[in-house]
């Protein structure tokens, strides 16, 4: 008897021994995984910093674009064109993706809730450029391109971003809250709008800006859109404007290698405010997250 239990002591004691390798290899592993993500991040930040760091000045920010054949200029028009077309798409995006979430999360019978959530899924899969070649054959042949219309595109882009993201911050919410609202005789869309969107709004902020920070990016739907564009600075939606996104496109191109640094100090610069974003994003949602707890 006591041969067969210092057997199965030695035998689990190698078990033991076993699951210790392996939980120290799966750590190592997924701790290398994690520092490759990050060291890519840096990577590409520092060597787009690096390229485009010559190009960075004050005329950079204020100056228009250079017109063809002649070299130097800046990218006021640019920044002031992404801020049009994002601020639009936002403006347009926002409220339906809201409404679209309180009705899958509120109002919707399962099934139907459950249909909109795969609709929201497959054209938050569409490719970009299918977004916008859609775009272009529903607004732009016969009439021209124009700010808005890009804005219209990128807010197709948004949609299911904002959508799911606020879905998911309403199911956050705890149900006594709205249960509480109800037996005080407050109607259904009065609890939604007094109880449940005020205590949402920190999440829905977050997907939002999330939402914002994708559509910055997007170069192909502009392509269609809003992409002839005069070098000057206009704040009219009515009329084609340049991009961040395009304006590295076409600076890319450029035979000129003063160009190519442009090129890379606007892809600086469209990094830092992707990054400014998601970091926001993320402290809000934080900030929100501890809220609901405590």
């Amino acid at each position: 008897m006591a041969v067969d239990a210092g057997r199965y002591s030695l035998t689990l004691s190698r078990r033991t021994r076993r699951r210790k390798g392996v939980n120290v290899l799966m750590q190592a592993l997924a701790t290398l995984a994690a520092l490759a993500a990050v060291a890519v991040l840096a990577l590409v930040i520092i060597s787009v910093a690096r390229r485009g760091a010559s190009a960075l000045s004050w005329d950079f920010f204020t100056k228009n674009a250079a017109t063809f054949g002649q070299s130097g200029g800046g990218v006021a028009n640019a920044l002031v064109g992404s801020l049009v077309i994002v601020g639009l798409a936002t403006a347009m995006a926002v409220p339906v993706g809201i409404l679209i979430a309180l009705y899958v999360s509120e109002f919707a019978p399962p099934r139907v809730g459950d249909l909109v959530r795969l609709v929201l899924d497959v054209l938050n899969g569409l490719p970009s450029i299918i977004i916008g070649i859609f775009v272009y054959g529903l607004l732009v042949i016969g009439s021209g391109q124009a700010a808005w219309k890009g804005s219209f595109a990128l807010a197709i882009i948004m949609l299911p971003l904002v959508a799911r993201a606020t879905q998911e911050v309403l199911a956050l919410v705890p149900s006594t809250l709205r249960e509480g609202a109800l037996a005080l005789g407050a109607s259904r869309w009065r609890t939604v709008l007094g109880v449940v969107l005020p205590t949402s709004f920190g999440g829905i902020i977050t997907g939002t800006v999330l939402a914002v920070a994708r559509a910055a990016g997007e170069t192909a739907p502009l392509l269609f859109t809003t992409s002839i564009a005069a070098n000057a600075v206009t704040w009219d939606p009515r009329q084609p404007v340049l991009s961040i996104p395009y304006d590295i496109f076409v600076l890319s191109e450029s035979p000129d290698p003063a160009d190519h640094a442009r090129a890379w100090a606007l892809g600086f610069v469209l990094i830092c405010f992707v990054l400014v974003t998601s970091l926001s994003a993320r402290l809000l949602l934080v900030r929100y997250r501890k809220r609901l707890e405590g």
